[in-house]
């Protein structure tokens, strides 16, 4: 390990909805190799304040400097979570919710181009367990591929949407009351083929936030579909 590397922030790197930690699996390999400290934290999917203070007390407990990433939903988490957190150096996003105060991930959207996801997210008939109210929110088993992975192997898209972890509709909805990008460096990885957050809105959110910007030729999960080069857009903000 040189010393570069083991004087390094903490990659702590932070799901998405329908996901969970073991997306990560070919970024974390590569980090590692790398001899970078990585940590995959499981998002809670609850509420966006919740689930930010879970946050901040998993990063509070982690030595030494973090640099937080995440994808999707988990990109509005980093936004909330990181103001409390004085050890975070950097937030990246990859194809995630960078939202302003006041906003949520459901907000931000009005105005853009209607995601593959808006036809395919379907609510259950039952309350979210453990959020504050309303239904859980699903992916439509049959277009899973097509919202949320569509340059994955078809057998790999059919087990992730099998097992699928639903975000509650209510974290979707909650706005922001802190956003850490207006202080914090910031990255941003545009999916330029994203199902689910649309490539326009990414731009947007990047640009607005004066983040360092790159774009991708992928899905909604280029961490999975390309992880070596997504690894590598992380370690540009260590």
């Amino acid at each position: 390990m040189s010393d570069a590397a083991s004087t390094s922030p903490t990659v702590v790197l932070v799901h998405g909805a329908f996901a969970d930690a073991s997306g990560f699996a070919g970024v974390i390999g590569e980090l590692q190799a790398d001899g970078r400290t990585v940590r995959a934290w499981a998002n809670p999917l609850r509420g966006l304040s919740s689930d930010a203070a879970d946050l901040q007390s998993f990063v509070s407990a982690i030595p030494g400097p973090v640099v937080l990433v995440g994808h999707s939903y988990g990109g509005a988490v980093i936004t909330q979570a990181s103001p409390g957190l004085s050890n975070v150096k950097a937030l990246v996003y990859l194809a995630a919710f960078a939202i302003d105060e006041g906003e949520s991930g459901a907000s931000v959207q009005e105005g853009f181009p209607a995601s593959v996801l808006a036809s395919t997210a379907r609510p259950t008939a039952y309350d979210a367990p453990g959020a504050v109210g309303g239904p859980d929110v699903f992916i439509d088993y049959d277009r899973f591929r097509e919202t949320f992975c569509a340059d994955l192997p078809i057998g790999v898209a059919a087990v992730l949407a099998a097992t699928q972890r639903p975000l509650a509709g209510a974290a979707l909805g909650e706005p922001a009351t802190a956003v850490g990008w207006k202080t914090i460096p910031s990255f941003f990885l545009v999916s330029d083929h994203d199902g689910a957050i649309h490539p326009d809105l990414q731009r947007f959110m990047a640009e607005r936030m004066k983040a360092t910007t790159e774009t991708i030729e992928a899905s909604h999960v280029a961490f999975q579909s390309q992880p070596v080069a997504v690894a590598q857009f992380i370690k540009n903000a260590l």
